[in-house]
């Protein structure tokens, strides 16, 4: 049966532990010099129907590194943005490639092609989940601080697609989830529901920090919301991630941000700037991740 990477729920706890300390071990090789291509003429179909720069450059170029080739596909270069339906499209691409990254708006677009693929198929985002991402800031944490079971993450903005991953990411590495956000704005009912046990809502961003360990955020229109810019931004100012707010989380605590950022609206200059952030890691941790997840899938 293929295997696929739709959200971090296709990952065991022991799986993604596992990944994750491959991904620094590729990241260590990597800055060393030292070649792992090991998967020499293996294809990788990338698919946007989003653009992106993050995830674009990270899979072309953790493709090669791992020995094969990229094909990046937009909307406007194939048959899938002149109406092709999604089954056949995938039962096509997946003929001829052995891996395929898709990167849209609906997540049961993905979920339909996976359906019909016949190699595995990564989520590099969607409305609804952004694993990949997940990965990344994930191996960040673990890189500096060990594991992050039983520890306090507090979510800062929108109940959006990464909002939304941190909650699969709560159940499956064992953390717990602040999410502070203004009425609303939160995430899925379902996944509250799933997830009840890990997660929790808070609408005071000044409650919501004390006693966490990791504070997340991510900009307050996602792709497609932009004409609701305005609205969101009164909404959420209370929410921004800032030294105010840093400072009343734990003394070590982390903070990250998926990027690109808005400096001075979901994060503040002083912090996006600091010396002592991990954002520029996280971005890296992309690529590493990635490697990590790809040589699974092919394996």
């Amino acid at each position: 049966m293929t295997r696929h990477f739709l959200t971090l729920n296709d990952l065991t706890p022991n799986e993604c532990r596992d990944l994750l300390a491959r991904a620094s071990e590729l990241k260590a090789l990597q800055r060393s010099g030292i070649a792992h291509a090991n998967f020499p003429g293996k294809v990788l179909a990338m698919i946007f129907a989003k653009a992106s720069t993050r995830t674009r450059v990270s899979f072309e170029a953790g493709m090669v590194q791992l020995g094969g080739s990229a094909l990046f596909l937009s909307s406007a270069d194939t048959q899938l943005g002149r109406g092709e339906p999604i089954e056949d499209s995938a039962r096509v691409i997946s003929s001829m490639v052995d891996l395929v990254m898709i990167r849209t708006f609906a997540h049961s677009d993905v979920e339909r092609f996976a359906a019909h693929s016949q190699v595995p198929v990564i989520n590099g985002l969607t409305d609804d989940f952004h694993p990949c991402q997940l990965l990344a800031d994930m191996q960040t944490w673990f890189e500096h601080r060990g594991d992050i079971a039983g520890r306090r993450v507090c979510w800062l903005g929108d109940g959006n697609n990464m909002c939304q991953s941190y909650m699969n990411a709560a159940k499956l590495l064992d953390f717990e989830l602040i999410i502070a956000c203004p009425e609303g704005y939160e995430p899925a009912g379902d996944l509250l529901a799933q997830n009840g046990d890990r997660v929790r809502i808070v609408h005071d961003p000044k409650d919501a920090v004390q006693g966490c360990h990791l504070l997340v955020t991510d900009v307050w229109a996602s792709m497609g919301q932009e004409q609701e810019q305005n609205i969101r931004a009164r909404a959420m100012a209370p929410f921004q991630l800032n030294a105010d707010l840093l400072a009343r989380a734990e003394s070590d605590a982390l903070y990250m941000h998926c990027l690109p950022a808005h400096r001075g609206e979901e994060i503040s200059a002083e912090l996006m700037d600091a010396a002592g952030s991990v954002i520029w890691e996280e971005a890296e941790n992309r690529l590493h991740a990635q490697k990590a997840l790809m040589e699974l899938l092919l394996k």
